[in-house]
């Protein structure tokens, strides 16, 4: 396959992790030749809005590959976030260049902040788009043509891809090299950057542990922590209502009214989370997973997982494990 080029908008005032964390993800991509050995997929540079240094908005100095002047070809262009794109000036000459190389770039993609750049090029009007959610509503007063959505990780509309704040530009960047390379190869990179699986682009931006934490002001906050560390436990809601010191009545009365559903559905929930994350893991059978997340046999696992997901746990593992060596 022929190797593709990321081009990556360096600038003053950037956000260093809007970056580094797509950098890091497109040059951990490999593909193996007819030689066996593996060799990079794509050639990432960082391309500088102006000739010189780019300070980053927490200091530190990225040395771009070359300038907007010299780019040439690019398969996909990333423009990162940061504070520097909010500024007038910067923002039209950003814009400017991006609408002067959008038509001939197979791949658009903003990262969160960076779709002010991207928004000022009129080339989202009438999409949908997403941005960090402090921004989203700046957003769609700015740009008023655009479809903001809020609450998604990352979005596509036509050729042209947004996502949220910060770490949800690796999502995003796994999510192009699986359109490129398919799901192991974005699997491979994903553990190698000691992340799971790139989250859905429509997962709200608050994960559920940022959900409870955002909650922690109410007593049951504590209880939901300790379920996370304790999901072999059982977990039934005499057991827990014992725990928070509560009537099992009071107890599902007071939890559905803060979490929005039943604790049985919640704890289920929590525990087809962990066990979908260690489906990924080598040598680790069904019965295993099943039980190490709390479930009393392989068989209510697998119809639980069927039931929420749609696919069979074995299926799931089939489409998403990577391939060890011998396998390849």
């Amino acid at each position: 396959m022929e190797r593709k080029r990321v081009g990556i908008l360096g600038y003053e005032g950037v956000m260093a992790l809007d970056i580094a964390g797509p950098v890091d993800a497109f040059t951990t991509a490999t593909l193996e030749t007819s030689g066996g050995r593996r060799e990079a997929f794509y050639e990432v540079v960082v391309i500088g809005l102006n000739a010189g240094l780019c300070r980053a908005e927490s200091g530190i100095v990225f040395k771009p590959h070359t300038t907007i002047h010299q780019a040439g070809d690019l398969d996909t262009l990333i423009i990162p976030g940061g504070r520097g794109l909010r500024v007038p000036g910067v923002q039209r000459k950003a814009a400017a260049w991006i609408r002067s190389r959008a038509a001939g770039i197979r791949r658009v993609a903003s990262v969160c902040t960076g779709i002010y750049a991207l928004a000022a090029t009129g080339l989202l009007d009438h999409r949908q788009a997403t941005t960090h959610w402090r921004f989203a509503a700046d957003v769609a007063c700015r740009f008023p043509r655009i479809r903001v959505n809020p609450d998604a990780i990352y979005l596509k509309d036509g050729h042209f891809y947004t996502c949220a704040g910060v770490t949800s530009g690796i999502d995003l960047s796994l999510k192009l090299i699986e359109e490129d390379l398919g799901p192991r190869a974005a699997l491979a990179v994903a553990r190698e950057l000691v992340v799971y699986l790139q989250r859905p682009g429509g997962q709200e931006q608050f994960s559920e542990p940022l959900q409870f934490q955002a909650e922690s002001s109410d007593p049951l906050a504590e209880i939901v922590a300790w379920m996370q560390g304790h999901l072999r436990d059982r977990l039934s809601v005499d057991d827990l209502a014992e725990r928070a010191c509560l009537s099992p009545r009071h107890f599902s009365r007071r939890f559905k009214r803060v979490y929005g559903t039943t604790p049985g559905a919640f704890v289920e929930d929590l525990r087809l989370g962990r066990a979908r994350d260690r489906l990924g893991l080598p040598n680790q059978s069904i019965a295993h997973v099943a039980s190490s997340v709390g479930f009393a046999s392989a068989d209510s696992f697998r119809r639980a997982f069927e039931r929420r997901f749609g696919i069979q746990p074995g299926m799931y593992r089939r489409h998403f494990r990577p391939r060890t060596e011998r396998e390849r």
